[in-house]
């Protein structure tokens, strides 16, 4: 019995150093892809453009909006935000694709009072 209190014990520390080791390997990972232009968040919700990284102090200069810059612990920043690739729109060569194709006539323009009839019948609906 005291043999198998002694393994589970040790499993315990096997898994608590286990873990610790993979969050260090992250944070790790994270950290080394700062840099100038990165879009940030900080741990308080703070959405920033990384414009210096002092090494030193570990502080980092988020520019916030234009000319609004905050000062925060580098191990405030904890998520980088990766931007979705931008599709490109399609444009035409030539206006043939702005012109309405296909067989459906346009719709009949529809007489002042053929609009306030039905406007009136829709809001009797309504109630």
């Amino acid at each position: 019995m005291t043999i198998l209190l002694f393994v589970m014990l040790g499993l315990f520390v096997f898994m608590m150093f286990r873990r610790n080791k993979k969050t260090q390997q992250q944070q790790a990972e994270m950290q080394s892809k700062f840099a100038p232009g990165v879009d940030v968040m900080t741990s308080f919700g703070l959405f920033g453009r990384i414009i210096s990284i002092d090494e030193a102090e570990n502080k980092v200069v988020l520019e916030l909006s234009p000319g609004n810059e905050a000062t925060v612990h580098r191990q405030a920043v904890t998520k980088v935000i990766d931007q979705p690739a931008e599709e490109t729109p399609v444009v035409p060569d030539d206006a043939s694709s702005l012109t309405v194709t296909g067989t459906e006539a346009p719709a009949a323009p529809e007489t002042p009072e053929e609009t306030i009839a039905r406007l009136n019948k829709e809001d009797k609906k309504d109630n």
